[in-house]
């Protein structure tokens, strides 16, 4: 690669500290989110084990014996190793042979069976989860505001610029994806159909060689485009592709398919939070759902930004995949993780960042500024009602996190009103 053309991402300072910390490191995520380029960037020799070139030799050699694929200069970068699972364990004994840090990156696009897996890799493999370009990454948000800082209470108030509608949507339908970040939105829009015809007509299948009914995955992918953002159970998805599609699937089908979503890293879900706050109140356990990226939802929707412009409901839950997609690349570049939070009290928050020290930080999410004063009122709310709970643990900073806000400043109440278009890691 030319390295002169790379354009930096939050992972790579987490790249450089596991290459000093493990004998090797693997990148997981989706295609086409940029895991070979990162990788190649901080690599010095590389082999590409789905390069078809030379009848897919590449695969052919790692197939015949695995060890002569790790041979070159280190950091050597292997490439979609789950095509051979047998490398991962040729990986991690040569590691322990050489007994040094920085030997190899592994990139991979789906989680295999371990079939031909002896070992997990523990201790030696350093996983890392990549996903597409934020807003900041894409250069799409100014950066004038600095999650970390915010959730230490450390930012300080700035004009951000007025916000253009369309332009949020465009973020939206154009999602992260590093080849379309350029591209015009009609041509940028054509990236996450192929994506996902690609996942169905092949990866599915090549995840564990069965072979799978194509038309109930892709009802299912629908229906969980229809609900993107909610806490939808598996029930709801069953019942909601029979409703609106007038099709039967069974809940074990669904719960099979969901899982092999996760595995081609298709979909990004939004763990419950409540165990850290410790309070008295019931939390619910549902996770929330979300593509990794709003763009595959809005191929699955054949979403345009006037059919957008005229269905602002569904506008505002693909928004909040966006931010919430942000939230959880910026949060984990410094220890941090993303949550939402929901009990049995009614009570809701849209994003919940809990910092290393165990500390935790309560966003919600709208897309006009109109919404601010409730949302900023909600979040008062439930931080008065962890106060009162003798074992709650209340949060440490509250944000409103905006798509059409032009300022990020302090309200008078005490919450912090931040534009999506303004904040980085």
């Amino acid at each position: 690669m030319d390295r002169k053309n790379y354009i930096p991402r939050i992972i790579d300072s987490k790249v450089d500290e596991y290459l000093k910390t493990f004998g090797a490191v693997c990148i997981e995520g989706p295609k086409w989110c940029g895991k070979t380029w990162t990788s190649s960037y901080h690599c010095n020799s590389e082999i590409l084990i789905g390069n078809p070139a030379g009848n897919f030799q590449n695969r052919k050699l790692a197939e015949l014996s695995p060890d002569l694929v790790l041979e070159g200069e280190v950091p050597r970068l292997i490439d979609e190793w789950q095509e051979v699972p047998p490398i991962w364990d040729a990986v991690r004994y040569m590691v322990d042979q050489r007994a040094e840090k920085g030997q190899f990156i592994l990139t991979g696009s789906a989680t295999p069976n371990h079939k031909g897996i002896l070992h997990s890799g523990a201790g030696r493999i350093g996983r890392l989860r990549m996903r597409p370009m934020s807003l900041w990454e894409s250069g799409d948000s100014s950066g004038e505001v600095s999650l970390e800082k915010l959730c230490n209470g450390g930012v300080a108030p700035v004009m951000t610029g007025e916000v253009d509608l369309r332009k949020l949507i465009e973020y939206i339908i154009r999602g992260g994806w590093p080849g379309s970040i350029k591209l015009p939105l009609e041509q940028a829009a054509l990236l996450p159909s192929a994506y996902l015809n690609a996942i169905v007509d092949d990866d599915v299948y090549r995840i564990d060689g069965i072979k799978r009914n194509a038309a109930k995955i892709r009802l299912l992918l629908r229906s969980l485009a229809r609900n993107e953002s909610t806490t939808a159970t598996n029930k709801t998805l069953k019942n909601d592709i029979k409703e609106v599609d007038n099709e039967d699937i069974d809940v074990e089908t669904v719960k099979e398919y969901l899982d092999i979503f996760e595995r081609l890293f298709i979909t990004d879900n939004q763990p419950p939070f409540g165990a850290g706050v410790r309070s008295s109140v019931r939390v619910k356990q549902a996770a929330k759902r979300h593509f990794s990226d709003p763009s595959l939802a809005c191929a699955l929707l054949r979403a345009t930004p006037e059919s957008l412009l005229g269905d602002l409901e569904t506008l505002g839950f693909l928004f909040e995949a966006l931010c919430e997609r942000d939230l959880k690349i910026y949060a984990e570049s410094f220890g941090g993780a993303l949550y939402h939070y929901q009990d049995y009290k009614g009570r809701e928050i849209d994003a919940v960042v809990e910092l290393p020290d165990g500390s935790w930080c309560a966003f919600e999410i709208k897309l006009g500024a109109n919404q601010i004063e409730a949302a900023a009122n909600n979040l008062l709310d439930i931080k008065e009602a962890f106060e009162k709970d003798a074992k709650g643990k209340p949060p440490a900073v509250l944000c409103v996190l905006c798509g059409m806000a032009n300022a990020a400043y302090l309200r008078t109440d005490g919450v912090y009103v931040v534009p999506v278009t303004a904040l980085k890691n």
